[in-house]
């Protein structure tokens, strides 16, 4: 999912080329893109009918690190799970809690498509500023009786992508489109801001390129990033979660040993080289920037913050524009230390937490992302 490779070559299109196209044809991994299915049929009770929407919610590094008590028909706890935590690249776990954010206004954009208002708790027992506990929930949620208006982003649930291609350098944004992300996104606790000014974009670009470069260079982090990558149908259907690389080429590549875990990691491979290449020249091709700030940096400002953020990444579907946040210059992890402070220098001079910086611009829209099935994310305590 984050990270995808084209390593086309002349012996790359040869492999592909013997693997026969009737074999290509086969090669999409249906199976882990079944719950986009599943939600849109719907469940037993609304409660898990809004639950099969919320599962499909974005998240970082694909790592859907939810796990959901059900307390009646009509009441669950929200849980991490420590096994999907990002120890090195974001080790205080502040963007996986915006990602539980975004799975709790997905919930509540679906319950209102049922008529059906929610009341929540955030962090009942408490918020630990240092990780997320996995026996402390991040919120309590009802699924209310009185009716809720549908709110006109729940269309957009199903459609939503984000988009980690290059993006179309020869089509320009308008103003009135970052405006209406910016308006579809404010809170008391959120500030966004917003640039398609061309030397304001190129500068973004090269840092949001140098900060990649060092998250991919540093050991760390992008081995935490190999370790949960799965490489063509077989494996993506068997763990739905994790970074995905899909595709009758990808997979050709994998057979002939080409791509491969052990390539990636390996700095004298060509697989690694092109794969910061391809991510770096996806950075280069923005054609503008969305970011977030809050003026401070509570567990609750987080879970705001990725409500507001899914509502951006809905609104920009609804506008027909491709939307890819960028988290590196943004992790907090030691060798980010340079870029972060630009980063905050540039978006934030007045203070507060930089939550999320986006790039923006046109791609074709790519297929859905791999998910588990809800009943998988159902727990008993």
């Amino acid at each position: 999912m984050n990270r995808r490779f084209f390593l086309v070559s002349g012996a790359s299109v040869a492999v592909l080329t013997a693997a026969g196209l009737g074999w290509g044809m086969t090669r999409a991994p249906r199976l882990a893109r079944q719950p986009w299915l599943e939600a849109e049929v719907g469940q037993d009770s609304p409660l898990l009918t809004a639950l099969s929407y919320a599962v499909l919610a974005p998240n970082p590094h694909n790592m859907q690190p939810w796990r959901i008590h059900l307390l009646s028909e009509t009441a669950f706890e929200l849980y991490p799970n420590a096994e999907r935590m990002l120890p090195h690249t974001d080790p205080p776990s502040r963007q996986l809690t915006i990602g539980f954010g975004g799975f709790l206004e997905v919930f509540r954009l679906a319950a209102a498509q049922l008529g059906r208002s929610v009341s929540w708790e955030f962090f009942p027992e408490g918020e630990n500023a240092d990780a997320l506990d996995p026996d402390q929930p991040v919120a309590r949620v009802n699924l209310e009786e009185e009716g809720a208006e549908p709110d006109p982003l729940f269309s957009q649930v199903l459609a939503r992508r984000t988009n980690r291609a290059v993006f179309d350098t020869e089509r320009t944004l308008a103003s009135d489109q970052l405006e209406a992300l910016i308006e579809a996104a404010v809170t008391p606790v959120t500030t966004l801001g917003g640039t398609l000014e061309p030397g304001e974009v190129g500068e973004l670009r090269d840092l949001t390129s140098r900060a990649w470069a060092i998250e991919w260079n540093t050991d760390a982090t992008r081995r935490e990033s190999i370790d949960v990558t799965r490489i063509g149908k077989a494996e993506i259907n068997a763990n739905p979660w994790g970074l995905s690389i899909a595709g009758p080429l990808m997979e050709a590549l994998k057979h002939a040993g080409i791509l491969t875990r052990e390539a990636m990691d390996d700095p004298s491979s060509q697989a690694f080289a092109d794969s910061e290449r391809f991510y770096d020249a996806a950075c280069q091709s923005a054609m503008g920037y969305l970011w977030m700030v809050t003026q401070t940096n509570s567990r609750t400002d987080q879970l705001l913050a990725g409500r507001a953020w899914v509502r951006a990444h809905l609104k920009a579907t609804q506008l027909g524009l491709a939307f890819h946040p960028l988290s590196q210059a943004l992790q907090e992890f030691e060798e980010m230390a340079g870029p972060y402070g630009e980063v905050h220098q540039r978006l934030a001079p007045e203070g507060g937490t930089v939550q999320m910086l986006v790039r923006l611009g046109y791609a074709a829209s790519p297929a859905p992302a791999p998910r588990e099935a809800l009943n998988t994310k159902i727990i008993e305590l």
